[in-house]
């Protein structure tokens, strides 16, 4: 019976795991979509890399069978109603940028405007609740209750990143779908699969990503959709391929205040799958990671039209939220309703930090220097002119320390009143 439930010490097959999602969801046609050799990749990691904890190994088994469910249900639908595949996109706007500067909050006070589309968190988990094969009371509910059970295991969560059914949803959960995501790359250390995939290429995960949105759209009408996940700055040339009149907008802060804050959330978000996690790693990944990222950012700015591209500093976003959208609604030729804007203002003042709570990160439990990271992204940040957080003496170190004296970073609080 655990070895059924994933919590032997088998590996993580994809035979099986095939089986199980066509025995659950009683249909068999996958369709055209080439999810096979990712899946394989990302199971060969996770089996080989991941040192999966018995929960981890559980969790895995459940995430790819409502993967393979899905897209077992996306297919079906497909075929009774071939006209989801002919839906038309209009130009949807990307959120984007390094991470832990404001990318969610101002994709939060865009799902406001109703003229909007957002992804929603149950919907990338049930994005066909009414179809048989989503199992009973697949919805909103099912999926706080699943949220709730994960909060119980990491009470972290909350502070760092709030979560609840009815949030707006990262893109990667969708890409997730057809395992060429870096979502997977966050929960777990699996090196081989990141590399597969960087060699892979993104390419199909952002077709993929146009066919979800259809039948989200076939269920809610048509509108503006509006996408957010820092992790489309890897993949901009696929998003481009798949979305040529795309608007993007670049989210940029100091890399000094973001790095430990998006080592520690990667550090939270593994710990629950493995049997332990090393801090030194996951900083040297994200150091490298978003100098990489930083390094495409300023490509992208030199590259696509500068009328699709909005650049957001997160210190003017904080300042003025409300302000910040206008400005962005203004260059896109886009029309912002009053009503729009009183519901954007009630967003803040119901969650004043944007729903965080203050956290502060000590450089050193991740292996980070802050003199070498600044000197790291400084092209990055004299490319957008961003203003150094985290300034003292000769720049090297980060201001406000911990009672030990230890050089830390923090989360500023995202306030209403600024």
């Amino acid at each position: 019976m655990a070895e059924r439930a994933g919590l032997g010490a088998e590996p993580l097959d994809p035979g099986r795991l095939i089986a199980a999602a066509r025995a659950s969801a009683r249909l068999e046609d996958f369709g055209a979509e080439a999810f096979a050799e990712p899946l394989a990749a990302l199971l060969g990691a996770l089996n080989a890399e991941a040192g999966l904890s018995p929960f981890g190994r559980y969790a895995a088994s459940w995430d790819a069978r409502r993967f393979l469910v899905n897209l077992l249900i996306l297919r079906q639908r497909e075929t009774a109603d071939p006209s989801i595949g002919e839906q038309t996109i209009a130009p949807p706007i990307f959120v984007t940028g390094v991470p832990r500067s404001g990318t969610t909050f101002l994709h939060a006070l865009l799902a406001e405007d109703t003229a909007n589309l957002v992804p929603r968190v149950w919907q990338t988990i049930y994005p066909d609740p009414r179809h048989p094969a989503a199992g009973r009371g697949a919805g909103p509910a099912r999926v706080d209750r699943q949220i709730n059970f994960f909060r119980r295991l990491v009470p972290e969560l909350d502070h760092l990143h709030p979560l609840d059914a009815s949030r707006p949803q990262e893109c990667t959960e969708i890409t997730a779908h057809v395992f060429r995501s870096l979502r997977f790359d966050s929960t777990h250390d699996v090196p081989s699969y990141r590399r597969w995939l960087t060699a892979s290429g993104h390419i199909a995960a952002y077709r993929f990503h146009r066919r979800f949105l259809a039948h989200l759209q076939r269920q809610t009408g048509p509108g503006r959709w509006v996408l957010k996940s820092p992790d489309h700055v890897f993949a901009l040339d696929a998003l481009r391929l798949a979305y040529p009149e795309a608007r993007l907008v670049f989210v940029h802060r100091d890399p000094l205040k973001v790095l430990p804050s998006v080592a520690r959330l990667t550090q939270v978000l593994r710990t629950p799958f493995a049997r332990s996690v090393d801090p030194l790693r996951v900083g040297r990944q994200i150091s490298l990671d978003w100098a990489a990222g930083a390094a495409r950012i300023i490509e992208a700015s030199r590259t696509w039209p500068a009328a699709q591209l909005f650049h957001v500093h997160y210190r003017a976003l904080t300042a003025d939220p409300l302000g910040t959208v206008a400005a962005l609604y203004r260059h896109f030729d886009l029309d912002l309703a009053p009503a729009a804007v009183e519901r954007m203002a009630s967003l803040i003042a119901r969650a004043p930090r944007g729903g965080y709570g203050v956290n502060a990160y000590r450089f050193a439990d991740f292996g980070l220097d802050p003199q070498t990271e600044r000197a790291r992204y400084r092209d990055y940040m004299a490319s957008f002119g961003i203003e150094p957080e985290i300034v003292e003496a000769d720049d090297a170190r980060p201001a406000g320390p911990e009672p030990d004296g230890a050089p830390v970073a923090s989360d500023a609080p995202i306030s209403a009143s600024r």
